[in-house]
């Protein structure tokens, strides 16, 4: 069983816009800024993310991504699958194929696992997680830590003038 690197991104980058979806659309600059995650793999996700209606997109100045609905009503797991990612514990891909073309002797267990975390990450929406506070003190340091760098950038381009 393995969460890779698109389906931890892809949620992150959600959770991301749903903190600030207050803002207007949010860029990914924006998001790849705060979260330290590379643009040009981000701009891949949001595609897939797009696509599955879970986001949209505004063009032009202040244009960026919006969800496509209310927080509540999109679950950690829609995103993960969005992404084209699974969270499967067994090693046949859920096909009873692992033993030399035979059901291994744990098979059903993982199989049970499997069932057990896309009922858990079904269970979980954005909103739940945008309600947390530890989740929103995350935020808030992220936030801050951009702004000052901002504000540094700022400085070191007025010295130059």
């Amino acid at each position: 069983m393995k969460l890779t690197t698109k389906g931890r991104y892809a949620v992150t980058a959600m959770l991301d816009l749903a903190l600030h979806a207050n803002a207007g659309p949010v860029s990914l600059s924006e998001i790849s800024s705060r979260q330290e995650l590379s643009l040009s793999y981000l701009e891949q996700l949001f595609v897939k993310l797009r696509r599955q209606a879970l986001v949209v997109s505004s063009r032009g100045p202040g244009g960026g991504y919006r969800l496509s609905r209310s927080q509540a009503d999109i679950s950690i797991a829609e995103i993960i699958a969005a992404v084209d990612e699974s969270v499967d514990a067994t090693h046949c891909a859920g096909k009873s194929d692992c033993q030399e073309g035979d059901t291994c002797l744990t098979h059903h267990l993982w199989i049970d696992l499997t069932d057990q975390i896309h009922s858990f990450l079904t269970g979980i929406s954005l909103a739940d997680l945008v309600n947390r506070k530890e989740i929103k003190r995350v935020s808030q340091r992220q936030d801050n830590k951009v702004e000052a760098a901002n504000d540094l950038q700022h400085i070191r381009i007025a010295s130059f003038d």
